[in-house]
């Protein structure tokens, strides 16, 4: 039966009432002290399976964790698309910020209306600025991650109204994550048709036209992770390090190179949208700095994971016929691609801090 228009007003009222009730009750106790001028009402994240949460749990994909061993260490032991033992930095960064304890998939069946006005994660494992990277690996491309983040404006509108839908994309942090799999994976491919300059490019040109269009659909706030030390991975070590397993030191070059150009298109992109804040984040000196030093950071192995082997699993790889090490805490890799929970954690806090104050 169709409502009088009356009714359905006080029908949407009520439902926007309820969702900021909801919104304003569930935040967390933020473990960061935010600088002076920044508030930051939700979390969007874009990439790779450093940051998923889930995305890629009903694809039919190898880019896949939601089987044991992952998640050992999360809520009850429950893989639920964590590319590791545990919280990602997707999850983290929400915690740190206060406002909730995880940042759900966008593709989560389980997805409430609370979890969209506080922020949601549209990444994907196995996707990069490289078009090719998410062919080969049957992930969520940017594109396609960059189309549900318009259907979900579209949610949100409905939600709680134009107006604070605006204010909520001006003010929220949204980051994006990529470069990992395009230079430890799809570069084999295209060293046929690129030298290493030139796929940078690529990778970089890709970025900023990404970046173009969150800033074009009302993003303000961008933070622009670099590239680990890719090189450095207990896979990459197996592949590219010879016998005593070194850092593949071609793949940390590319990943070098790649950081130096993103970090100033970066900076081009604040040129052209003056009212945002773009801000590249180096993560590949911080986690370098563990995985060389490990054991001033209290670990034991830098250079293996704990899934296995710990040289090769990872995805499908690693699963419930392959055993973990007897303490995750003694390693600084969960699987060979993906760090711990625990060097996470040691990441996420200063980052945060060192960064948060250029959102301003």
């Amino acid at each position: 039966m169709k409502l009088p228009s009356s009714h359905y007003c006080l029908s949407s009222l009520l439902l926007h009432f309820v969702v900021v009730l909801l919104f304003v009750s569930c935040k967390t106790k933020a473990l960061l002290k935010l600088p002076p001028n920044v508030s930051v009402p939700a979390v969007f994240v874009f990439g790779d399976s450093i940051v998923d949460t889930g995305n890629n749990n009903n694809r039919r994909t190898i880019a896949r964790s939601n089987f044991p061993p992952y998640g050992e260490d999360f809520r009850g032991g429950v893989p639920t698309g964590q590319f590791s033992n545990g919280k990602v930095p997707s999850d983290l960064i929400v915690e740190e910020l206060g406002i909730k304890e995880l940042l759900p998939a966008y593709l989560n069946p389980q997805l409430q209306p609370t979890d969209l006005v506080t922020g949601v994660c549209f990444a994907s494992g196995g996707s990069g600025y490289d078009p090719l990277t998410s062919t080969l690996e049957s992930s969520i491309s940017l594109p396609g991650q960059l189309e549900l983040f318009k259907e979900y404006i579209g949610k949100l509108k409905g939600l709680v109204g134009e107006d604070r839908t605006n204010f909520i994309l001006a003010n929220s942090l949204f980051l994006v994550v990529g470069g990992s799999s395009d230079i430890s994976n799809t570069f084999r491919i295209r060293q046929l048709q690129y030298d290493i300059p030139a796929y940078t490019d690529l990778l970089v040109n890709s970025a900023s036209n990404f970046l173009k269009q969150i800033n074009q659909l009302g993003a303000r706030r961008i933070g622009v992770f670099s590239t680990p030390p890719i090189g450095c991975v207990p896979f990459q070590r197996t592949m590219g390090g010879g016998r005593a397993r070194k850092c593949a030191e071609m793949r940390n070059d590319v990943a070098k190179l790649f950081n130096s150009k993103l970090s100033k298109e970066v900076d081009s992109v604040n040129r052209n949208f003056p009212n945002s804040r773009n801000v590249y984040i180096d993560v590949y000196n911080p986690l370098l700095d563990v995985i060389l030093n490990y054991k001033k950071y209290g670990y034991e192995v830098g250079d293996t994971g704990c899934c296995g082997t710990g040289r090769v699993e990872v995805a499908i790889l690693c699963n419930r016929f392959d055993s973990t090490c007897p303490n995750v805490l003694d390693h600084v890799f969960w699987d060979s691609f993906h760090p711990t929970e625990s060097v996470y954690k040691k990441l996420i806090a200063p980052i945060l801090q060192k960064y948060l104050h250029q959102f301003e």
